[in-house]
């Protein structure tokens, strides 16, 4: 059975028993505690926790999941994969065991032919909690499930909770039985490869108070309503029903495995190494498809860095298998066409993935290259050293610095005949995540305490009234004063506001929040920000400047109106710009984030190639043009269904419920969905000039631009700077381009006479050093301070006098630089070299009494330090270096 079958008789039989069919959520869900969507729960979580009220009574949902802790495990093991997709079934306070149990039991064991997924009963398995004898009991009367096939299991294995005081309850597993090919008999207490899990039903009844650990924890109360939640793996499922060993060898993953056999000449099967690489690659590109389809781009923090690490590791696995060239043409188009049945999203989508995917692994090659170099450098240190190792460090250098993957190092140092200190690596590896565990507790640490922002969203939502009002009355529903709930606050303290209702926005969408005064009789706040810390509830951050603060008190909430009109002006411009990427650079010019206040607006846009100069003008010139042409804007809600159907544009990362805002410029010229608050006409904006388009990531670049007041002012300054230059090199403006690239000609011309004669001077030096050297036991030793004289000018005065006395034993050593940065040089002759003087050894013997270090080759080595005033003491030290050397010999 196609898992895209499974996946629809799953929601067609919740479906047929009244449960509301729910979209999958984007992985991109906006929990701040998730970096993505992990569980098939998670976009249920305010409903569980009181937050919010589900709009219905029963859901069923697939919803996208991405897991990345156990990624080392990922082709090892028959069950890890980072992207997976959970099929779950939803109460909340409707139906609870009796039902649940039913309805699984119904689906897992009906036959396929009518309808349902056609597991044998016999070879199904349950777990309960040990003390869950209700359980127990349903299975035996519902399934008819002897004792023996029900087993029981501790909290650890059976009770489910977030791991914060909230909801929780025991569940109950469903298990299949694989055979006796695949481990022991006794059930999964005994063998959880054999009997392997499918589905966990969650019994939601209890609330905890505080949790400890997962078996540690306080039970506060029952719950007043009990609610189910469900998961069922849908791959784990799939490759039973395919009669498949795992999860990469089903209909929706297998096909890049055999892509990547192909390219690489490998057959899947014959070598287990191999086989791992090639379902790193199968998962992993999936994984990527899926991340970017959702809007991730890689980057070099969180989300983005997650995906940039799948992508490098896919490459890093095709190496592994011989395979050099780019692979990424080959084998995402393949994912796509076995996704696209289940998210047909993906194929009008694939532009704009594939852009991003193909920039991210020609980056990637390009750092292997350089990393390469590095390597190739640090396999002659160790052999020069005499060692046959590669330490730790150097590894840790390489993967750390350059991006090289560790398994690589290892490859190739076998190829070298070398070993690698893994061990030491390992240590780095581990120091390197402890320091960011600890700066992310710290940071975590910092943070507000959200459970407050729950309990006033609690008492109901905050209705935003800044559509069509900038000033309303409201009353003090809450006060938070450092994180904590207060009664009251005094003048010159800052706090943070929550009334029944508000004209203020907050923050959201890219648009800043409001700032203004809240008010009434002798009290008076300065709102300076607004958020959002939960769906729902408003925000406002503001200082109290007279009078005291209580709860309870009514007030006025007054929007500052220069404020919210430059903020609308940046907003709007934002949508023209967007616009006039798309007309410009093309559809898969999409937005990826943006920001904008009065006066300026930055967006992030999908694009995995500079923008040139003549673009950028177009850009600039249609936003303008629309500005101009006074379009209207206006903004209307409507069906999700509805908006797309008229080609709104949705933002990725952005979670819509049924009915969505449509902001419209020009009937249809610029359309997109979105809450934030615009001007009603575009001739508001005013004028748009562009100020900044450069990279800030891989596959995504950053426009930024002045709007309204703010880009005239901006105009402005720029006129009277090519004024003032204009005057000084007395030249028309429309002139100054050619003056000025005229005068860098000349200064470039000048900087290469100078250089010449200072290459010259330098040259005069030659003789008076080798005149001023002394033999020590039979070699001799040149030295010389060119205080100033640095870089390539040093090493060039250097290899100068070795010629000079290339056919003795001789050491040359010249320290130049700056008082704060000196530079030693040292040099041999081959002379020199058969008496074992090497000049990596010896300049580190100066750049010690420089206060820094240095190494090198045996013929040449450089270093470096912060004390010139030591220049002679360096020169004395490769001297004494010297002699150590020769008196041993």
């Amino acid at each position: 059975m196609k898992t895209a079958e499974i996946r629809r008789r799953f929601l067609d039989f919740f479906s047929t028993r009244g449960h509301e069919v729910v979209p999958s959520a984007p992985l991109l869900y906006n929990d701040p505690t998730l970096l993505f969507v992990n569980a098939g729960m998670v976009p249920f979580k305010p409903y569980f926790t009181g937050v919010e009220q589900a709009p219905f009574d029963r859901a069923t949902s697939v919803q996208k999941c991405v897991r990345t802790l156990d990624i080392e495990e990922v082709g090892k093991t028959t069950r890890h994969g980072t992207f997976f997709q959970m099929n779950g079934n939803f109460s909340f306070g409707d139906y609870f065991k009796a039902e649940a149990i039913s309805f699984a039991w119904q689906l897992v064991t009906g036959t396929q032919e009518a309808g349902f997924l056609g597991f044998d009963p016999d070879k199904v398995w349950v777990t309960v909690l040990e003390s869950d004898d209700e359980a127990a009991a349903l299975w035996r009367s519902i399934a008819g499930l002897g004792e023996e096939r029900i087993q029981r299991r501790g909290l650890l294995d059976n009770y489910w909770h977030m791991g914060i005081p909230g909801p929780g309850g025991p569940c109950s597993e469903i298990y299949v039985d694989r055979g006796s090919a695949y481990g022991p008999d006794g059930g999964p207490v005994v063998d959880e490869d054999r009997f392997l899990e499918i589905w966990n039903l969650v019994f939601m009844q209890e609330e905890l108070s505080t949790v400890r650990a997962k078996d540690d924890f306080d039970v506060l109360r029952d719950l007043p309503r009990k609610n189910i939640d469900t998961g069922m793996g849908l791959e784990r499922t799939a490759y039973l029903l395919q009669g498949v060993d795992n999860l990469y060898e089903i209909d929706e993953v297998f096909p890049v495995i055999a892509k990547a056999a192909e390219l690489s000449g490998k057959t899947y099967g014959a070598n287990h190494d191999d086989d791992v690489r090639l379902r790193v690659v199968a998962d992993h590109v999936r994984s990527g498809l899926m991340l970017i389809s959702d809007g991730v781009s890689p980057g070099n923090e969180a989300r983005g860095y997650v995906l940039r690490r799948l992508l490098r590791r896919v490459v890093r696995s095709m190496r592994l298998l011989g395979v050099q060239e780019p692979t990424f043409a080959e084998l995402f188009p393949v994912s796509r066409d076995a996704m696209k049945a289940s998210y047909p999203e993906l194929e009008p989508g694939f532009a704009r993935i594939s852009d991003i995917a193909y920039s991210e692994e020609e980056a990637f090659l390009h750092t292997l290259t350089a990393g390469t170099q590095m390597f190739d450098l640090a396999v002659g240190q160790v052999r020069g050293g005499g060692s046959q190792t590669l330490s730790g460090a150097k590894a840790f250098q390489l993967h750390d610095t350059y991006g090289f993957p560790i398994d690589l190092t290892l490859e190739m140092a076998a190829e070298q005949g070398l070993a690698v200190d893994e061990a030491g690596f390992r240590t780095l590896m581990q120091e390197q995540r402890s320091r960011a565990k600890a700066d992310a507790k710290a940071k975590k640490g910092s943070g507000v305490n959200t459970e407050v922002y729950t309990e006033l969203r609690a008492l109901g939502e905050t209705p935003f009234l800044g559509f069509d009002t900038l000033g309303a009355g409201g009353t003090v529903r809450g006060i938070v004063v450092d994180g904590e709930l207060v009664h009251s606050a005094q003048p010159g303290q800052e706090v943070e506001l929550i009334l029944d209702e508000t004209p203020f926005y907050p923050e959201s969408g890219g648009q800043s929040g409001d700032h203004g005064r809240i008010f009434s009789g002798d009290v008076d706040l300065d709102v300076y920000d607004v958020q959002r810390p939960v769906k729902g509830l408003i925000v406002h951050k503001a200082k109290v400047t007279s009078g005291e603060l209580r709860t309870g008190l009514a007030l006025d909430a007054e929007v500052d109106r220069d404020w919210r009109l430059g903020a609308c002006q940046a907003h709007s411009a934002t949508h023209v710009i967007h616009e006039a990427l798309h007309q410009i650079l093309g559809p898969t010019a999409l937005q990826a984030g943006s920001f904008n206040r009065p006066g300026y607006m930055r967006l992030d846009f999908s694009w995995g190639h500079g923008v040139s100069d003549d673009q950028r003008a177009q850009i600039e010139s249609l936003s303008n043009q629309a500005i101009r042409a006074d379009f209207g804007v206006s903004a209307s809600l409507m069906p999700l269904a509805e908006a797309k159907a008229l080609g709104a544009m949705a933002l990725f990362g952005e979670v819509y419920g049924d009915i969505v805002r449509v902001v419209d410029m020009g009937e249809g010229w610029s359309r997109e969905l979105c809450a934030g608050t615009h001007v009603a006409q575009t001739s508001q904006v005013g004028l748009l000039a562009l100020n900044a388009e450069a990279s800030v990531g891989s596959g995504i670049r950053r426009i930024e631009a002045f709007v309204g007041h703010d880009a005239f002012t901006q105009l402005a300054k720029e006129r009277s700077l090519v004024h003032g230059l204009a005057e000084t090199l007395r030249v028309q403006p429309d002139q100054l381009a050619d003056r000025v690239a005229k005068m860098v000609a000349q200064l470039k011309e000048a900087e290469r006479e100078i250089a010449s004669l200072k290459s010259a001077n330098l040259m005069t030096l030659v003789d008076p050093i080798v005149s001023r050297g002394h033999e020590m036991w039979g070699v001799d030793y040149l030295s010389h301070r060119a205080d100033g004289v640095g870089g390539n000018d040093l090493r060039t005065l250097a290899l100068a006098v070795r010629d000079k006395v290339a056919a003795k034993p001789a050491v040359v050593a010249v320290v130049g630089g700056t008082s704060d940065k000196p530079s030693i040089v040292v040099v041999t002759t081959a002379g020199a070299r058969d008496r074992r003087l090497k000049a990596g050894d010896l300049v580190r013997a100066g750049s010690e009494a420089l206060g820094g270090r240095g190494g090198g080759k045996d013929d040449i080595a450089q270093g470096g330090g912060s004390d010139g005033t030591q220049a002679a003491a360096a020169l004395t030290a490769v001297e004494h270096a010297i002699g150590h050397v020769l008196q041993s010999q």
